[in-house]
C-alpha cells in the first residue's frame, strides 16, 4: 500500500516522527550550566556535567523520553555539585591567603639573624 505520492505507508506515527509518541519537547540539557561550571568551578565534576547534558537529545532523539529525563536531571545535579565544590575551594583558598598574610606580617624578621 503506498500513499499518494507513492511512498510506502509504514504503521506508526502519521507524522514520521519514528512511531513513538513524543509527550512534548525535550527536556532542558543543561548544558550551558554544565560548561560554565567547568570553566569557572570545577573541572573534574563539570566534564561528568556536559556528559550527562549531551546525552539528552541524543536519548530524546532514540524515543527514550525518561532515559532523557534523568540525563537532565544528572547534568543539573553535576553542576550544581560543581558549583558548590568550587565555591568551597575559592573560601578555603582566601582563608589560606588571609592567614598567610596574618602571619607573614606578625613574624619579625629581626629576630632570626
Amino acid at each position: 500500500m503506498t500513499d499518494n505520492q507513492g511512498l510506502p505507508n509504514y504503521s506508526g506515527d502519521p507524522q514520521g516522527g519514528g512511531g513513538f509518541n513524543n509527550p512534548g519537547p525535550p527536556p532542558n540539557n543543561n548544558l550551558v550550566w554544565a560548561i560554565l561550571t567547568t570553566i569557572l568551578c570545577c573541572l573534574p565534576f563539570g566534564i561528568v556535567a556536559i556528559v550527562k547534558a549531551n546525552q539528552v537529545n541524543t536519548l530524546w532523539a532514540q524515543g527514550q523520553p525518561a532515559a532523557a529525563q534523568e540525563a537532565a536531571d544528572a547534568a543539573k545535579k553535576w553542576s550544581i555539585i560543581a558549583a558548590i565544590v568550587g565555591a568551597v575551594i575559592a573560601v578555603l583558598y582566601v582563608i589560606l591567603v588571609v592567614v598567610l598574610g596574618v602571619f607573614a606580617t606578625s613574624v619579625d624578621v629581626n629576630n632570626y639573624r
